[in-house]
């Protein structure tokens, strides 16, 4: 973190927390709250609970006292996730707006690496923040996106079945009754009902493959009446369509479309979406109508058409890269992809979160304490977020580059 905050920074940051405070009404939540974010904004390099608590106090003697009140704060104290979430979501949200618009909403999860088996939610399972299958907890979250900044609103944690279905280490973890195993797609959706429930700006839904070649998840987007461009797996079977929409021929898989595409003159075009570091980043894309092919008794008339977007990456034998999109028929192709890249961008803000704020350094085991400090975590972000937006100014070009955090307390 870069610099410290200014007066006028500072009473900001005052006036963000008695909001909050409001929120969780009881004073002594507030002022383990407030101690809590001061930690998780310092430059402390361990930010789970008992550094936090000998950090925030000059006397020796205080510190355990000071840990058993933040733990209460976050294991058993009883406030609500969603409001605290709401009310940060539109701290940084009303900041990024005021210079440009929400154009997306990004789908996505991320590995907190543990090393035992008793933190709720946690097995060996595959993250993409590992590359592999390891022991870990998995959070699905939900951010918004602008052309140049991003913040997650929502985090879930993913509970396996070894976990949801197990009574005794649901009581050991304290995982309320009722809920219930739900896959990472259900947990994804119930985080875009919910944000669209609070008023949040819509956008373009962008996930990867492990949402987006589910049809039901794709569906049920639609259902929200929310448009999307997903990453799909090659085997998904599409009918191509015609210029009027009619079907051509039997359904085949991407792969194969993308590779009879290949074979037409210009089908691939290069597309620049944006500014690199070192240079202009583009592919090769092509974009054609389809109709998605699933047996769920529907009649294929009745399905929605989509546009299939293959990317052939430079050094590529061929395109690698697919992903269904369904969005009004006045968009620009180049807007679009630059959609579907703005998810990339998740994994910095998941690498600011962790290395900066401490999201993966909650060394608890209990369900409620786990989403109680996700929760102080967004909020830090939330405020970073908006002070970042406040003190930088687009770049000339329009589009500026990914930046670590940069305030500190």
């Amino acid at each position: 973190m870069d610099f410290l905050l200014d007066e006028a920074a500072q009473r900001r940051l005052v006036s963000y927390l008695e909001g909050i405070g409001e929120i969780l009404g009881d004073p002594r939540r507030q002022a383990n709250f407030a101690t809590y974010v001061m930690g998780l904004l310092s430059e402390g390099e361990r930010k789970s609970v008992e550094p936090i608590a000998a950090r925030a106090c000059a006397d020796m003697d205080l510190t355990d006292p000071m840990h058993q009140r933040l733990l209460h704060f976050l294991v058993d104290s009883t406030w609500s996730d969603r409001e605290v979430r709401r009310a940060a979501a539109r701290e940084a949200v009303g900041a990024i707006t005021a210079r440009e618009p929400i154009d997306a909403m990004i789908i996505d999860d991320t590995g907190l690496l543990k090393q035992g088996k008793h933190s709720v939610g946690v097995q060996r399972q595959y993250t993409g923040s590992a590359g592999k299958v390891t022991n870990c907890q998995v959070a699905v979250s939900l951010s918004l996106a602008s052309r140049t900044e991003q913040v997650p609103i929502d985090f879930e944690l993913y509970l396996p079945h070894s976990w949801a279905d197990d009574p005794e280490r649901r009581r050991e973890a304290r995982i309320p009754d009722g809920l219930e195993f739900k896959t990472k797609n259900t947990l994804a959706i119930e985080m875009l009902r919910r944000a669209l429930d609070d008023g949040m700006p819509r956008g373009l839904v962008l996930a990867d493959t492990a949402y987006g070649t589910s049809t039901r998840f794709r569906e049920q987007v639609r259902e929200l009446g929310l448009n999307y461009a997903v990453a799909v797996e090659s085997s998904t079977k599409v009918w191509p369509l015609d210029r009027h929409d009619q079907r051509l021929g039997d359904a085949v898989s991407i792969r194969h479309l993308s590779l009879v595409l290949a074979n037409r003159k210009k089908a691939y075009r290069r597309v620049t979406w944006r500014a690199g570091t070192k240079r202009a980043l583009s592919s090769r894309f092509a974009m054609h109508r389809v109709l998605p092919f699933h047996k769920d008794g529907q009649d294929p008339a009745e399905r929605e058409a989509l546009w299939l977007i293959c990317e052939w990456l430079d050094g590529d034998v061929q395109p690698m890269k697919f992903y269904l999109a369904a969005i009004p028929p006045n968009w620009k192709k180049r807007r679009l992809i630059r959609l579907i890249h703005e998810r990339w961008r998740t994994e910095r803000v998941y690498e600011d979160l962790k290395g900066e704020l401490g999201f993966d350094h909650y060394e608890g085991r209990r369900f409620t304490g786990w989403h109680h400090h996700v929760s102080v975590v967004l909020c830090c972000y939330a405020f970073v977020i908006a002070e970042r937006v406040r003190r930088f100014p687009p770049s000339p070009r329009g589009q500026e580059e990914t930046r670590p955090l940069e305030v500190a307390a």
